[in-house]
């Protein structure tokens, strides 16, 4: 599987000469002039072989889960032909005889899989290098999505590095990285996993769903929603899609019960029991007893006087007569 890699540019392995002019070009752009330099170093430095037992993952997490099918075809690959580029990995900062991913963390769970070494280059650096070397190598491949991006970049906020590592280590503009801010404000990390990577679904959907996350009541609605049968389907888009369109909906009001007035009749002979009940849209008057039958005949027949009378009081209450 062709993939584009900061290696290829740095070390002449592994990537076609166009993939490796492309990443080069990015990382041009993109970095600053102590991490070019780094990556100059790295092209000096020797690949090794290292049980993919003593590596750990990055610890800034950049993905929201593998793509089984991606992932198979990639481990297809290095089985066949082999691991044509080498990941890049530091020593552990807190576990001494351990390594830890900057890059690469897929081919180290193929090596994993395969019982095989994985082919890297140990490098030392800090925890800002880190980040900015794993989200340039990030921003080098086509298959992060865009809500990937957003919370690889919260992520790296939130272990207290700068809004400009975040733009340099992503190669964002300040459009972006607002919208990408506006993202994450507004809809909870919960929401956005549950919802997965959504490869299809970019910037500006998921800067119009945190717009409507904004609306006090839908925050309830989206977490509630997530759960539902309505919600579920093995493609993340059509998850993102669903609960997109349930939040632009205009939510059903719950109609508010109206508490129904209830009183009771009888004669002084009790040959005749009523139950009156008044809800305000609905009177109904029920009889029960050995009178109930004709008596309910009676007022029956009498209903069109009745209401003439009714009529006539009520007028009566408007003149005041």
């Amino acid at each position: 599987m062709a993939r584009k890699d900061v290696f290829g540019s740095v070390m002449g392995v592994g990537a076609p000469a166009a993939e490796v002019r492309d990443v080069a070009n990015y990382a041009v752009r993109g970095a600053s002039r102590s991490i070019m330099q780094s990556f100059e170093e790295l092209s000096k430095s020797s690949v090794v072989d290292l049980d993919p037992g003593l590596i750990d993952s990055s610890f800034v997490s950049d993905r929201i889960a593998d793509d089984d099918d991606e992932f198979r075809e990639l481990m297809a690959a290095i089985r066949e032909r082999g691991q044509d580029s080498p990941i890049l990995v530091r020593p552990h900062p807190s576990a001494p005889g351990r390594y830890q991913t900057v890059f690469g963390h897929r081919r180290v769970k193929v090596a994993r899989h395969l019982g095989r070494p994985v082919r890297a280059v140990v490098k030392k650096m800090d925890d800002q290098d880190h980040v900015i070397a794993q989200g340039q190598e990030n921003a080098a491949r086509a298959d992060l999505s865009f809500i990937e991006r957003t919370l690889f970049a919260e992520r790296i906020l939130k272990t207290g590095h700068s809004h400009e590592t975040v733009k340099l280590a992503l190669a964002l503009d300040d459009t972006t990285f607002s919208k990408m801010r506006s993202v994450t404000s507004h809809v909870p990390e919960e929401i956005i996993l549950t919802v997965g990577a959504a490869k299809g679904i970019g910037r500006d959907r998921w800067w119009q769903l945190a717009k409507l996350m904004e609306r006090p009541e839908n925050g309830a609605r989206a977490a509630d929603y997530v759960k539902s049968a309505d919600f579920a389907s093995p493609q993340s888009d059509v998850r993102f899609t669903r609960l997109f369109d349930f939040l632009n909906s205009v939510p059903k009001r719950a109609r508010t019960p109206v508490k129904s007035q209830e009183r009771a009749w009888a004669p002084g002979d009790k040959s005749v029991r009523a139950k009156i009940t008044d809800t305000g849209k609905m009177f109904t008057l029920a009889l029960k007893s050995k009178d109930a039958s004709p008596f309910g005949a009676f007022i029956a027949d009498k209903l069109d006087e009745l209401f003439v009378a009714f009529r006539e009081s009520e007028q009566a209450k408007k003149t005041g007569d």
